[in-house]
Protein backbone atom coordinates (compact mmCIF):
# COMPACT_ATOMS: atom_id res chain seq x y z
CA UNK A 1 0.00 0.00 0.00
CA UNK A 2 3.26 2.13 0.80
CA UNK A 3 4.44 1.66 -2.57
CA UNK A 4 0.91 3.34 -4.34
CA UNK A 5 0.74 6.44 -1.98
CA UNK A 6 4.11 6.80 -2.51
CA UNK A 7 3.53 6.52 -6.41
CA UNK A 8 0.84 8.84 -6.60
CA UNK A 9 2.12 11.34 -4.62
CA UNK A 10 4.95 11.41 -7.27
CA UNK A 11 4.54 14.60 -9.14
CA UNK A 12 7.33 13.48 -12.11
CA UNK A 13 5.02 10.00 -12.18
CA UNK A 14 1.96 11.77 -12.00
CA UNK A 15 2.80 14.32 -14.84
CA UNK A 16 3.88 11.99 -17.08
CA UNK A 17 0.52 9.71 -16.48
CA UNK A 18 -1.52 12.89 -16.71
CA UNK A 19 0.27 13.90 -20.31
CA UNK A 20 -0.87 10.71 -21.82
CA UNK A 21 -4.28 10.36 -20.52
CA UNK A 22 -5.36 14.00 -21.34
CA UNK A 23 -3.54 13.86 -24.78
CA UNK A 24 -5.26 10.74 -25.56
CA UNK A 25 -8.99 11.97 -24.29
CA UNK A 26 -8.25 15.00 -26.50
CA UNK A 27 -6.91 12.98 -28.96
CA UNK A 28 -10.42 11.09 -29.24
CA UNK A 29 -12.24 14.28 -28.87
CA UNK A 30 -10.67 15.61 -31.77
CA UNK A 31 -11.12 12.40 -34.48
CA UNK A 32 -14.45 12.43 -32.75
CA UNK A 33 -15.01 15.89 -34.07
CA UNK A 34 -13.64 15.31 -37.63
CA UNK A 35 -15.04 12.27 -38.43
CA UNK A 36 -18.28 12.26 -36.44
CA UNK A 37 -17.87 8.64 -35.23
CA UNK A 38 -16.67 8.10 -32.21
CA UNK A 39 -13.56 5.11 -32.30
CA UNK A 40 -12.79 3.94 -28.67
CA UNK A 41 -9.21 2.85 -29.72
CA UNK A 42 -8.22 6.48 -30.25
CA UNK A 43 -8.11 6.27 -26.32
CA UNK A 44 -5.44 3.99 -26.70
CA UNK A 45 -3.94 3.96 -30.05
CA UNK A 46 -0.64 5.91 -31.35
CA UNK A 47 -0.91 8.22 -33.89
CA UNK A 48 -3.06 11.69 -34.13
CA UNK A 49 -3.61 15.27 -32.59
CA UNK A 50 -1.96 15.51 -30.34
CA UNK A 51 0.88 13.34 -29.88
CA UNK A 52 0.35 11.75 -26.51
CA UNK A 53 4.17 10.36 -26.99
CA UNK A 54 5.12 13.79 -26.87
CA UNK A 55 2.59 15.07 -24.08
CA UNK A 56 3.90 12.11 -22.01
CA UNK A 57 7.74 12.77 -22.40
CA UNK A 58 7.46 16.25 -22.40
CA UNK A 59 5.18 16.32 -19.25
CA UNK A 60 8.14 13.64 -17.77
CA UNK A 61 11.51 15.98 -18.62
CA UNK A 62 9.17 19.29 -17.50
CA UNK A 63 8.71 17.87 -14.26
CA UNK A 64 11.87 16.22 -13.81
CA UNK A 65 13.41 19.79 -14.54
CA UNK A 66 11.24 21.45 -11.96
CA UNK A 67 12.09 18.55 -9.04
CA UNK A 68 15.49 18.33 -10.27
CA UNK A 69 16.81 21.35 -12.08
CA UNK A 70 18.70 21.33 -15.38
CA UNK A 71 22.01 20.55 -14.49
CA UNK A 72 20.70 17.12 -13.06
CA UNK A 73 21.61 14.01 -14.41
CA UNK A 74 17.98 12.93 -14.08
CA UNK A 75 17.00 16.14 -16.01
CA UNK A 76 19.35 14.87 -18.67
CA UNK A 77 18.37 11.41 -18.86
CA UNK A 78 14.63 12.62 -19.46
CA UNK A 79 15.27 15.22 -21.92
CA UNK A 80 17.63 12.98 -24.10
CA UNK A 81 14.50 10.22 -24.03
CA UNK A 82 11.84 13.42 -25.01
CA UNK A 83 14.01 13.69 -27.54
CA UNK A 84 14.74 10.75 -29.20
CA UNK A 85 10.30 9.67 -28.74
CA UNK A 86 9.51 13.13 -30.85
CA UNK A 87 12.22 12.29 -33.34
CA UNK A 88 10.83 8.64 -33.61
CA UNK A 89 7.57 10.05 -33.71
CA UNK A 90 7.72 11.94 -36.76
CA UNK A 91 10.65 10.24 -38.27
CA UNK A 92 10.13 6.23 -38.54
CA UNK A 93 6.62 6.53 -36.93
CA UNK A 94 5.34 8.50 -39.52
CA UNK A 95 6.63 6.59 -42.54
CA UNK A 96 5.92 3.54 -41.38
CA UNK A 97 2.04 4.84 -41.19
CA UNK A 98 1.80 6.07 -44.68
CA UNK A 99 3.38 2.86 -45.97
CA UNK A 100 0.96 1.24 -44.23
CA UNK A 101 -1.93 3.28 -45.83
CA UNK A 102 -0.37 2.96 -49.43
CA UNK A 103 -0.75 -0.78 -49.02
CA UNK A 104 -4.01 -0.76 -47.62
CA UNK A 105 -5.35 0.89 -50.92
CA UNK A 106 -3.68 -1.32 -53.24
CA UNK A 107 -4.95 -4.60 -51.06
CA UNK A 108 -8.43 -2.83 -51.77
CA UNK A 109 -7.92 -2.07 -55.39
CA UNK A 110 -7.39 -6.12 -55.48
CA UNK A 111 -10.30 -6.60 -53.48
CA UNK A 112 -12.34 -4.66 -55.58
CA UNK A 113 -11.13 -6.48 -58.93
CA UNK A 114 -11.97 -9.79 -57.05
CA UNK A 115 -8.70 -10.94 -56.09
CA UNK A 116 -8.42 -10.78 -52.31
CA UNK A 117 -10.37 -10.63 -49.66
CA UNK A 118 -9.23 -8.55 -46.13
CA UNK A 119 -10.39 -8.12 -43.10
CA UNK A 120 -10.46 -5.13 -40.71
CA UNK A 121 -8.19 -7.63 -38.62
CA UNK A 122 -5.51 -7.91 -41.56
CA UNK A 123 -4.85 -4.41 -42.57
CA UNK A 124 -2.21 -2.91 -41.13
CA UNK A 125 -2.32 0.35 -38.83
CA UNK A 126 -2.60 3.45 -40.67
CA UNK A 127 -2.66 5.80 -37.48
CA UNK A 128 1.55 5.06 -36.15
CA UNK A 129 3.14 8.34 -36.46
CA UNK A 130 3.10 12.13 -36.11
CA UNK A 131 3.04 14.80 -38.24
CA UNK A 132 5.47 17.78 -36.98
CA UNK A 133 2.51 19.62 -35.73
CA UNK A 134 0.96 16.96 -33.88
CA UNK A 135 4.43 16.23 -31.71
CA UNK A 136 3.99 20.16 -31.31
CA UNK A 137 0.83 20.09 -29.82
CA UNK A 138 1.60 17.41 -27.73
CA UNK A 139 5.08 18.92 -26.54
CA UNK A 140 3.14 22.12 -25.49
CA UNK A 141 0.49 20.01 -23.82
CA UNK A 142 3.01 18.15 -21.45
CA UNK A 143 4.73 20.64 -21.19
CA UNK A 144 2.17 22.79 -19.29
CA UNK A 145 0.28 19.99 -17.31
CA UNK A 146 3.88 19.37 -15.79
CA UNK A 147 3.93 22.85 -14.97
CA UNK A 148 -0.08 22.63 -13.92
CA UNK A 149 1.09 20.10 -11.53
CA UNK A 150 3.93 21.30 -10.25
CA UNK A 151 2.29 24.65 -9.44
CA UNK A 152 -0.50 22.59 -7.27
CA UNK A 153 1.25 20.32 -5.65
Amino acid sequence: MQFFQELFNNTIFLSAAAGWLIAQILKTIIHLFLTRKFVAERLVGSGGMPSSHSATVCALATATYLEYGASSFEFAIAIIVAIIVMYDAMGVRRETGIQAKLLNDILNVFADMGRSELSAYEKLKEFVGHTPLQVLAGAILGILIALGIGYFY
